[in-house]
């Protein structure tokens, strides 16, 4: 089943020096950009790390320092990603959890603003786990009746087998509708106020902590009553962009006192 949009959806996947948000840095990006109007639009890009590539990584995705050494920085092409991505929702395959809140990491330590704030984040890993429980090479398999085979782990390999795997997804089943709102809705565990999942939000529509001694309470009410706590979240080693969003709100309760 084609995907019924409203506006432009990226799906995505990158490759990595590992799977830490905050210390790991992207070595492959790849986007397809399907248009309202059925156009793709593909863009596959290596990049320098900065950073050894271990080889535990490598061993996943075959690539090695030699294979980027040449290739720009993420700070080199942040801008222009940055405006391919402008206005658009997001998919791709365990993309929520991961790839994305490390792509916002790379685009703040680049010094590049951006906010998706707007856009719907489809995680097809998500509809698939709560539908059959597998990986993308099963999911693959499954809903297609395709071996991804020596391609999976390449990004561009996996951007475009989740792509296949969602529109077979809509296939099967009835009660998913075609529709980016609903698909983003469908594929979201918990509520969050940033990517890496520290920053949830409760019922009353409250910034909570997810993690730590102060575990589903409202970070207002910690930083109220514990403002020691702030300068400990700074000091931790969490994403830049969960530390933005607790300044946010540390300085919200400043305002309100």
């Amino acid at each position: 089943m084609q995907l019924n949009l409203r506006k432009p959806l990226i799906f995505f996947d990158l490759e990595t020096t590992g799977v830490s948000i905050a210390k790991d840095r992207i070595v492959e990006i790849s986007m397809i950009k399907l248009m309202p109007n059925g156009e793709r639009i593909v863009k596959t890009r290596r990049i320098n790390p900065q950073m050894h590539i271990p080889e535990q990584a490598t061993a996943v995705h075959h690539i090695t320092d030699e294979d980027v050494a040449h290739e720009p920085t993420f700070r080199q092409i942040a801008n222009s990603l940055k405006a391919f991505m402008q206005g658009c929702d997001f998919a791709g395959f365990n993309s929520n959890r991961f790839d994305m809140p490390l792509l916002v990491e790379e685009f703040m330590r680049a010094g590049v603003d951006v906010d998706f704030k707007s856009s719907h984040f489809v995680d097809v890993q998500t509809i698939f786990h709560k539908k059959e429980q597998r990986t993308l090479s099963a999911a693959y398999l499954f809903y297609c009746g395709k071996e991804l085979g020596d391609a999976a782990h390449g990004a561009q390999a996996d951007t475009s087998a989740t792509i296949e795997v969602l529109e077979s997804q809509l296939d099967k089943y009835p009660d998913l509708r075609n529709d980016i709102g609903f698909l983003e809705e469908f594929s979201t565990t918990v509520k969050i106020a940033d990517y890496a999942g520290l920053i949830g939000i409760n019922e009353q529509q409250k910034e909570i902590f997810n993690f730590g001694k102060h575990k589903d309470k409202p970070i207002e009410d910690v930083f109220r009553a514990e403002p020691s706590y702030y300068n400990w979240c700074m000091k931790a080693d969490f994403p830049e962009y969960s530390k933005k969003i607790m300044t946010q709100i540390y300085l919200r309760c400043k305002s309100n006192l």
